[in-house]
């Protein structure tokens, strides 16, 4: 797969980040179908919205050759926001090296723990970090109801 360079985002990265979540929500399998998807995430987050998002957390993205293939982000709140690694990218520990670092920071920022809403798709790889799951929800988006994880893990 070749080596991955990781590095915290800045504001130039925050529309390519937009693309790389589209694109990880809409292409490779997943157990929620098109209209989920659709309705989970319609086109690539940008903008002023988007943009402050991001800009008020810690966005960890992995590259390889030059091209952004993941990301996750650390929230103020102690919430792991966001998770997404392009299809092609998945299942060769791309994962569980964003996620130790974001660990990582969480530490160094003095958090008690790092809690996240996980997908379906996700939740496996949070237990594999050590994440327990809390509770199933379901939410409504427009006329779709999608099913996920509240989980946590507590650091040391």
């Amino acid at each position: 797969m070749g080596l991955s360079v990781f590095r915290w985002a800045t504001s130039p990265d925050y529309d390519l980040l937009g693309r790389v979540m589209f694109d990880a929500v809409h292409e490779g399998s997943s157990p929620y179908s098109d209209s989920q998807r659709k309705a989970w995430v319609a086109e690539p987050h940008s903008g002023d919205v988007w943009n402050e998002r991001l800009a008020n957390q810690d966005v960890l993205l992995a590259e390889m050759k030059n091209e952004v293939v993941g990301f996750m982000s650390l929230a103020k709140n102690e919430y792991l926001d966001f998770a997404y690694i392009l299809p092609a990218y998945r299942g060769h520990g791309l994962f569980r090296q964003l996620y130790e670092r974001i660990e990582e920071r969480a530490a160094e920022l003095g958090h008690l723990r790092i809690w996240v809403h996980a997908s379906l798709l996700a939740a496996p790889a949070f237990e594999r970090m050590g994440f327990e799951r809390l509770k199933r929800e379901s939410v409504k988006l427009g006329d779709q109801q999608l099913d996920r994880f509240e989980m946590e893990k507590h650091l040391s």
